[in-house]
Formats: structure tokens, sequence, C-alpha cells
């Protein structure tokens, strides 16, 4: 009885989880249609590739090769490090916005393929995700057509891998991905038959089933030619040496069709003959689906041409009552590309290859049948040389009686992987059901929600840009390090704290009711959370970004700058955007789409590549004149044909226009103007400050800085932040009223912590000590990080800070 259950089950894994899929199944189970159901049917955003170029047409994608420019060699050392190829904005957008890549004809893809597919996911998505975070469908059967290895790869290959099938892939094995097996053969009919084929794939062949498919041998079959049957052979010669004799044997005239190419259609994709060599009795296959309504032919089904007339070949197949007029058809070579008006990935046509859809078929290889289905044929397996070929063969056949043998089957004729039959056997014992299908569906939304609230990206990057300018104060101006430096504290108490706090309010809501799309409390929880935090990276990143200069002199350090404000600018334009696809409500597709769209649209205004206007900070007295001195320097070093901060550099500009002097002996009280700037500038220096301070009537100020002080006895950080914390005072307060990130005060109480003097049960609780003890104390590996995605989110990094000097106390 046909059920859709298990089709169903594979539709909506895809459509409601992120969830990896394996979906298999026997030969004419029903893959490639639900391929291409799903391109209808599903939202997300998705790309097919396959192994081939015939397979890729077929299953209307595009090759691996080509979408991810990856070699065809071995991916491993020099090979693999040509993933670092420049790809286009176009390309780089659609991996960064795609939801779901589908991998059609999973079972020849070699696994240090699908690693190197991993490697450009993770280069433009993120980086500690396997396939970058990307949802995998893998479609094909492994009991069919295997990858192709030559003896010399695999030599290479056989140091990193078990196997060269795609399940021995290191990043798929870093993932739980789901197999769902589809059981209903839809291509055969006769149960009896369907059992012969099971017991082949599996390598199960007994006395009984070999007498019965070895019944069908008929040695020197010569069919009648309106019987319409096809040859299956191993080697591509053998097919071609047949077809060939068979057409010369013919007293017809020959006709040559000639394709049509237009723009890009690669010539290893061509689904038949760019020349077409045909005559009247020719036996012919058609090689594409009839597009019309009437449906009169398939791929594969077999039929003698009868006559040519005029722009029509008119072809006759057995069991038919009537002649098919044939005319030519289009085949697309589609390209992905990014729709400008609503941002969705879509299929744009490169190329087409235009040609009748047929070609000679006294004979086809085995690897070329994949996928077609034949009323008769003609099966020389003798020869097989892979994996799976045998049933690959069988399988095509429709009925038992439709097929020939011509040469006997025996147990050396079926070569079985042992490797695969394994994998496969765990694939059919743990077949997902309905209660799976939720627990991943709401496991999903819950990922989603929890990193759509979580900051340590933000707080990681505004760390790394106070890093940059503390690390080159001499280049930095200290207004510009100031401003960073609050940034932080800001992101630190308003972000990442209140974020870890609602993540935890989030967990115990979907606790009552996991449905978070059905989840009203929560619904009305997110929306609040939304309006806050989109508030909060305004006020306190995108308002403080807006005060910093970059234009300092320093081009090294300046650059290294911009590009940290960008990537700041970058996630804290996602963050918005999605939080205000959830203002109003949550649910998958609305924040998908968002995600898709942010990262696709112009960025938010660049702080990072806008030199911003000295009258916007608060820490220059006299920002007209700091202008006006800045435009001065850019023309005189012009003039000499230096570089600016030769003249003199950004500091010095800051403290002229901060202490205006006006007369030689103050301007050498400023730093970095000597007796030779002097000489060369400070008449013209002098003049504009003068000139300043008599239009807007300012008195010449006392210069206090002229006198050298007497250097202050350096303090102990450490020990003002623990005299802070045991006065009662919050990390939070202390990090706000010292000025300094709330990383850097808990590296100051861990400190003490490692030195005995503060007790751990501040910090931590027994259970939780004695977790993140035994997990220090039993690896090598001291990361935070791999820590806490070890033992799990609800260890905050402060926490495994304590604990890691904790055990250094211990020792």
């Amino acid at each position: 009885m046909q059920t859709n259950a298990a089709l169903q089950l594979a539709f909506d894994f895809v459509q409601y989880t992120n969830q990896h899929i394996f979906l298999t199944g026997k030969a004419g189970t029903g893959k490639t249609t639900f391929l291409h159901n799903l391109k209808l049917r599903s939202p997300k955003r998705m790309i097919v590739v396959a192994p081939t170029g015939v397979a890729a047409i077929n299953a209307g994608g595009v090759t691996i090769h080509s979408f991810f420019q990856i070699g065809f060699g071995p991916q491993i050392g020099e090979n693999a490090a040509e993933k670092e190829r420049r790809f286009n904005r176009e390309k780089i957008n659609i991996i960064r916005t795609l939801d779901l890549l589908v991998i059609d004809e999973i079972s020849m893809v070699r696994a240090d393929l699908l690693d190197a597919i991993d490697a450009v996911l993770r280069r433009f998505r993120t980086r500690n995700k396997p396939f970058g975070g990307v949802q995998l469908l893998m479609i094909g059967d492994l009991q069919q057509l295997s990858p192709v290895v030559k003896e010399d790869e695999w030599s290479l290959l056989r140091a990193q891998y078990d196997t060269p099938y795609f399940f021995s892939s290191r990043a798929l094995r870093e993932t739980s991905f789901t197999g769902i097996e589809l059981t209903h053969v839809f291509r055969q009919q006769d149960e009896k038959f369907i059992s012969m084929l099971n017991k082949v794939r599996e390598n199960r062949l007994d006395a009984e089933t070999l007498d019965a498919l070895n019944a069908r041998y008929i040695p020197n079959f010569e069919p009648q030619t309106e019987e319409g049957y096809i040859t299956l052979c191993t080697h591509n010669a053998q097919a071609q040496r047949i077809n060939e004799s068979k057409l010369n044997l013919l007293s017809t005239k020959k006709e040559k069709f000639t394709a049509k190419i237009t723009g890009n259609f690669p010539e290893y994709a061509y689904p038949t003959e760019f020349e077409l060599t045909l005559k009247v009795d020719s036996q012919v296959m058609f090689v594409k689906n009839d597009p019309s309504k009437e449906k009169l032919f398939f791929n594969g089904k077999i039929g003698k041409i009868t006559r040519f007339d005029d722009d029509k070949i008119y072809v006759k197949c057995p069991d038919d009552l009537s002649e098919i007029p044939v005319e030519p058809l289009d085949w697309e070579n589609v390209k992905y590309s990014i729709n400008e008006t609503t941002n969705e990935i879509t299929e744009t046509v490169e190329g087409s290859f235009t040609q009748y859809p047929l070609k000679l078929a006294w004979a086809i290889t085995i690897h070329k049948s994949q996928g077609l289905t034949f009323e008769r044929a003609i099966i020389d397996a003798e020869a097989s040389f892979a994996h799976g070929q045998v049933y690959v063969a069988l399988s095509r056949c429709k009925t038992l009686e439709g097929m020939v043998l011509s040469s006997k089957i025996n147990n050396r004729s079926v070569i079985n992987d042992g490797t695969v039959t394994g994998f496969i056997r765990q694939v059919e014992e743990n077949q997902p059901n309905e209660n799976h299908l939720s627990a991943a569906k709401l496991a999903y939304q819950h990922e989603l929600l929890s990193e759509l609230f979580r900051f340590s990206r933000l707080r990681y990057l505004s760390e790394a840009l106070l890093k940059i300018a503390d690390g080159n104060s001499a280049a930095v101006l200290s207004s510009l390090t100031d401003n960073f430096r609050q940034m932080l504290v800001n992101v630190e108490i308003n972000l990442l704290d209140v974020g870890n706090k609602f993540q935890t309010q989030i967990a115990q809501m979907l606790s009552q009711n996991p449905d978070a799309e059905k989840n009203e409390a929560l619904q009305e929880r997110v929306k609040k959370g939304s309006h806050y935090f989109i508030e909060k990276i305004k006020t306190d990143v995108v308002n403080q970004l807006a005060k910093c200069d970059l234009d300092i002199d320093n081009q090294a350090v300046k650059k290294q700058l911009k590009d940290t404000v960008s990537k700041i600018t970058e996630e804290i334009k996602l963050k918005i955007v999605c939080m205000e696809a959830c203002a109003d409500s949550f649910t998958v597709k609305k924040l998908l789409d968002a995600r898709a769209n942010a990262v696709i649209e112009k960025a938010l205004p660049k702080t990072s590549g806008k030199v911003v206007k000295a009258e916007q900070s608060d820490k220059i007295p006299h920002p007209e004149l700091y202008e006006i001195l800045r435009a001065w320097r850019s023309a005189k070093a012009d003039e000499l044909n230096v570089l600016i901060y030769q003249i003199f550099p950004q500091k010095t500009l800051f403290e002229l226009a901060y202490y205006l002097p006006t007369d030689e002996r103050s301007l050498k009280a400023i730093n970095g103007f000597g007796s030779a700037r002097i000489r060369q500038f400070g008449i013209d220096i002098v003049e504009i400050i003068h000139d300043y301070c008599v239009e807007k009537k300012l008195e010449k100020p006392e210069l206090v800085f002229a006198e050298k002080k007497e250097k202050e006895p350096k303090t102990d950080s450490k020990q003002v932040t623990f005299d802070l914390f045991k006065q009662g005072k919050k990390i939070a307060e202390i990090a706000a009223e010292r000025g300094f990130a709330v990383s850097t005060i808990e590296g100051h109480l861990a400190h003490f912590v490692a030195q005995g003097e503060l007790d751990i049960s501040l910090f931590l609780t027994d259970e939780k000590l004695k977790r993140a003890a035994d997990y220090f104390l039993r690896t090598e590996n001291k990361g935070l990080s791999e820590a806490r995605q070890a033992l799990g989110e609800e260890f905050s990094y402060s926490e495994l800070r304590m604990a890691l000097s904790h055990i250094t106390l211990d020792k």
C-alpha cells in the first residue's frame, strides 16, 4: 500500500528543524520526486548541488565543484588551501544567507569533498559550527553508485579518512544527523522481485535468489526490434560500440541534428549528443520528461524512430497506439543569485542547451542509467567493477520478466562494501519518529532565541577594539580609548549580563510550554526584550561609536580599528534587524527571513569608514580650531609631499587645540614641538591660534603642564579592585567605577582566589565547582570557550575563570 508518511516526516524535518538529514532509500522509492517537490514547497533559502554535471542538471542545481570553487583532486594539503580563493560578492551573499544546502547523489561525494564544502561555509558564516551552521539535506543511496577514488588519490586520503564515503567526513562526524529511509518502492510492483532486489542490495544473495535471477539468463539473446530492449553494460566504450554498430546496420539515411547552445552550458553537462546522428528505425531513449500536459514520454522511455517530418521526429514506443511527435526541448544551466527586490535566493538561467530529447539506446552504461526506469533491458554486468553496479542495473527494470541477463550473476559479480552495509544498518535501526521531530523542532526554536539574545561576540569585538587602542597608546588619543572603554563597560553590564539573565528566563518559560511560537508568556517577554535591547544597542554602542574619530596617523593601527569597528557595525545591525522582526511576535520563518535580509542589505552607516568631525567629541574644548589645524596639517603635508604625521602627530594636534599656545615659549611646551618644528611651522601655527583666540575673544590659557610633574608611585590595580570588592561592591559596579571591562575585574579577583585570599564559594556553588574542577583536571585544554562548550551555557566565563584559579590554589 502506498504511503507518504516517511516523505512527510522528511519534509517536516527540513522545514521545522535545523537537523542535518540523510535521506536514503532503495531505487525507485521517490527520492528524486521528493527533491523536486521540496524546491516548490519549502520556504527556506536553499540551493541544490550534485557531484557531476548531469546529476546537477537533472536535479535542477549546479555542481559542487563550480559553486564552491573546489578542485577535483584530493582536498588535503595544498589543494585544501585553495579554498581561500576569492568569491564574488553575490556568491558570498548567497552563502551567508543560506538556510538549507541540498546535496543530491551524496553516495558519490567523497569525504574530503564534503569537508571542503564545510571549510567554505565556515569561512563565510560561523567558524565554530560544522558547515557554518547551514542545514544539510543529503540525498542518495549508498548501495548504488559510490565515489570515484583512484588508487593514487586514496593513498593520500587514507591517512585522514577511514573510508572515502561521505559519512567519514570529519565535519559531519561533529554533528548528529538524522537518517530517514524511504521504504515504499514505486518503480516495481511485484513483491517477489522487490525482495530479490533487496537481497542483491544488501549482499544477502542465497541460492534460491541466484537461481531465480539467473533463470533470466538467455545466451545470444536477439530481441525483436519492436520490443525496445536496451542493453545496460559497465563501460562507456562498450555502449558506444553497440550503438554505432546497430546504427550502421540500418539501411536508412542518416540525419544529423545539431544542438543550439546559448550562454554558458559546459560540455560535461550535455544531456545528450551535441551532434545527434539518427536514422529511421533507430532505437532511441527519451532523456527528458514531456513538459506538455499530455505527458507522452518520460526520461528513460524507449522507442523507435518512424519518420522525420519538418522540425519533428516521430517515435513509436512499444505498447503505444500512436507515434509521438518530438520537438527540440531546452535544458537550463542555472545559476543562483540574489533577487535585488526581494533579497531571495533565485535561480537564474546562465545558459541553455536545445536539442531533441533523444539519444541512441540500443545500449547505455549502468552509470548513466541512474534514476531511469526501463520496461525491457538486457543486462551485461559481467565486468562490473564498482560497489553497487549490479544492483543499479537490476533495479532499473520494472519487472523480472522484462529483464534479460547476457551473463550469469554470481556472488563475485555483486561488489559490496561492508563499511557501507554497517552504516546503512545503523540508519535503518535508528529511524526518527514524530517525537524526535517534535524535540528537534523545539530545540531549533530555543537555539534561535538563545542566539538572538547572546552578546558574547559583541563583547569579544569590543574588547578587541579596546586592546588595539590600549596597545597603541602612542598613536591613539586617550579620548578615543576612553570611548572604547566606556562602550565595553556598557556592553558588559547592559547587554551581556542582562542577555544572559534573559536567556535563563526564556529557558524557564520554555520549560512550562516548549513551543515558543505558541507560548504567549514567552512571546510577550521576547517583545519587551527586543525593544529593550534595540534601545540599549543604539544608546550604548551606536551612539558611542558615533563619538569615535578614527582618523589617526598610524595607518596600520587605523586599519585595525576600522576593520574591528566594521565587524561591530555588522554585528549590531544583524541584532537590531532580527530583534525588530521579533518586536511584534516571534516565528521561526520571520526571524530567518530577517536574518537573511540583514546580511544582504547595505550596511548601516559605517563609522569605520568615515572621519568623525571633532565637534562630535566632548573631549576637545575647541573643536572648530581642531578642524582648522587638521586641515592646515593636511594641506601642508600635500605641499611638502610627506605623510601628515611628519608635519606633527595627532596627539600634538590635540594639545594645540586644547592649550592654545600663542607664542614660541608656550609652543615649546607642546609635546611634539621641538626647535626644528618651531622653525619650520611655528609662525603659521601661532598665527592660526592667535587669530582664533581674537575672533572668539579667548584669554590666553595658563599652561600648567609646562613643568614636568613628579611621577606618582604606580598603584597595584588588582589591590584596588580587591579593596572595592571587600567593601561590598559588585563586579559590574567596580568595572563602571574604574572604567575597566568586567572581564578585567574578574581577572583581578581570580588572582586573589588563586592566592587563597578570596573564598571560591563567593563565586560558585559546590555542585558547579565540582563539575568545573572535574573537567579541568581531566583535560589538558584550559581554554574557557572549550570548557563552556563542554559544560554548558549555565556556566558563565566568570565562574569558569574562578574555578580554574581555585584549582591552581589547590595545586
